[in-house]
């Protein structure tokens, strides 16, 4: 049994443990796909401790306490979602808890759990029970309990995920919604996986074999290949985003098949990966395009690392660029006050970003749901916003948190977070943000608009389920209004007829709705004179949105 843990397996467990999430991170997604298809804490703590593992492959570090302070640092910067920004400040407090030890036995790991649950619940307005919280604290309090039984790393690590998988399975009864769902909390779920992962490495315990972001390795063989047998140049290996769960591939297939071989596609409700030889990889991303948006793409030259090899040299590979882009010096990146305000925007498809920046965004960040942006891409644009005070839209309730992470980090600007939980309060926060107003007047009329907007979207069924009265099938159209059920149905014109006879549209001034990628500008149109026939006395915007998951976005005011 491993009593004492230091800085090198401490790293090693957390590169575990994020190869550990990351092949179960769908798994945990469907946790939490109720019935919207927006499930994605296990693709946002995967990310999230994916930044950390490829961290700690870079800096390796001797002392607990600076692989522990590495860790928090590439969580918080690498956190998306809730779930992830939950996750580093569970690691931040273990970083806390670790400092100036060189090593970790039993009590000082079970203390330093303790300490990540205290942060985690610190920075959490309202912690709710029944979610990653109560898992990680009971975990931890019988961390503490098991170090006084037995002080080693690996006996307070085994003590705590026992006690988290009762937790876990106690969540069911503890928070409404998984109870209807008949679902354990997924971000519990996800955190206990990353514990396991880091208690594998204790034990020697071979990590699953999967890349960095937790998806299967797909390499050609170069060893055992002549030039000759190489009959294409190019192995391709991409991902795509699929605009509909049940999009049909064996087109794409076939004309793969025509172009290329040793082919393989992998899939799953939310993408679809590939890998192919042929000799012209830009026809199959292209290709690959009319599915989805592509998400990810490596394209290596196997003829010149064939070459390569025969003459003992080192293969060059995508990774190299990844090492030079790493080894070069950073340029600077925080823009210098040009004006008193800026604004930073969170919002998926051209045409949403073409709004905020026609009402004076200045920085776009492409994301929203089922695609959150970390923390670090939020930094990014904030300091490249060339103001002194920088107010942020996440425009989503699940990037709230990582936005909120960003105040104070950037030296220089002052950040201000506008809780938008949608696209559309965002659109009328930034209507009433006034230049000549000072801060704290332009933070009272930004979030009180944000009281006056109601936000209906259109999207599909998951999967089958039943909620509150309505029986959910799988591929049904459905309509949420202000984030909660409000009806579904087999045709979109019925559902939309429903939403524009409801009270929100039926008393609304103004309404504009947004269309995504996946609908047509005629079906746009059919859907802008079904809500000018039913609501007479508003005025009617139709804007291209662009947005993927969502058919349809409407604002009423």
């Amino acid at each position: 049994m491993i009593d004492i843990i230091d800085g090198s397996l401490f790293q090693r467990m957390v590169i575990h443990a994020a190869a550990s999430i990351g092949a179960q991170k769908q798994s945990i997604n469907e946790l939490n796909v109720f019935p919207v298809p927006d499930g994605d804490t296990g693709t946002n703590m995967s990310l999230t401790i994916g930044t950390a593992a490829t961290e700690a492959r870079k800096k390796p570090s001797q002392s607990i306490s600076q692989a522990a302070a590495t860790n928090a640092s590439a969580l918080l910067r690498g956190a998306r979602g809730n779930s992830g920004v939950i996750l580093s400040l569970l690691f931040r407090g273990v970083s806390k808890g670790l400092k100036e030890h060189d090593t970790a036995d039993g009590v000082v790991l079970a203390a330093a759990l303790n300490e990540g649950v205290g942060a985690a619940y610190k920075a959490v307005m309202k912690p709710a029970e029944g979610t990653i919280l109560t898992v990680s604290r009971l975990a931890a309090q019988r961390a503490v309990e098991a170090a006084q039984e037995q002080n080693s790393a690996e006996y307070v690590l085994e003590a705590a995920i026992a006690e988290g998988e009762l937790a876990l399975a106690d969540t069911i009864n503890q928070n409404p919604v998984l109870q209807k769902a008949g679902v354990v909390d997924a971000g519990g779920k996800g955190y206990l996986i990353i514990l396991q992962g880091m208690l594998d490495e204790l034990r020697g315990i071979p990590a699953p074999e999967t890349g960095e972001d937790g998806a299967a390795q797909d390499k050609a063989d170069f060893a055992h290949l002549g030039d000759e047998e190489i009959t294409y140049t190019f192995d391709t290996v991409f991902i795509v985003r699929k605009r509909t769960p049940n999009v049909d591939l064996d087109p794409f297939r076939s004309y793969l098949n025509g172009i290329g071989d040793s082919l393989v596609i992998g899939e799953d409700d939310e993408s679809f990966k590939v890998h192919v030889h042929t000799d012209i990889p830009g026809a199959a991303l292209t290709e690959g395009q009319r599915y989805g948006t592509l998400e990810l793409a490596k394209i290596e030259n196997m003829r010149t690392q064939y070459e390569d090899m025969a003459a003992g040299r080192k293969p060059q590979s995508t990774d190299d660029l990844d090492m030079e882009e790493s080894s070069a010096p950073e340029e600077p990146v925080v823009a210098p006050p040009e004006k008193k305000y800026g604004v930073v925007a969170v919002c998926a498809g051209a045409g949403m970003a073409s709004v905020f920046r026609d009402l004076g965004v200045d920085g776009i960040i492409s994301g929203g749901q089922t695609m959150n942006p970390s923390t670090e891409d939020i930094l990014r644009e904030i300091s490249r916003t060339p103001a002194e005070i920088v107010f942020v839209l996440p425009n989503n309730k699940n990037i709230i948190m990582a936005a909120q992470q960003c105040i104070g980090l950037v030296e220089g600007k002052q950040v201000v977070v506008i809780p938008t939980r949608t696209v559309p309060q965002g659109v009328s926060a930034m209507l009433v943000m006034d230049p000549d107003a000072d801060v704290s007047a332009n933070v009272d009329a930004m979030t009180s608009a944000l009281g006056s907007v109601r936000t209906s979207e259109v999207t599909y069924a998951a999967r089958d389920s039943d909620f509150d009265g309505f029986a959910i099938k799988e591929g049904d159209y459905m309509a949420l209004a202000d984030g909660q059920l409000f009806g579904t149905a087999r045709s979109m014109d019925d559902l939309l007829e429903k939403l524009a006879l409801a009270d929100s549209q039926q008393q609304a001034g103004f309404i504009n709705i947004f269309y995504g990628e996946d609908v047509s500008q005629q079906e746009a149109d059919q859907a802008l004179a079904i809500f000018q026939r039913l609501c007479p006395d508003a005025e009617i915007t139709l804007l291209s949105g662009g947005q993927p998951v969502y058919y349809y976005m409407i604002s009423a005011e």
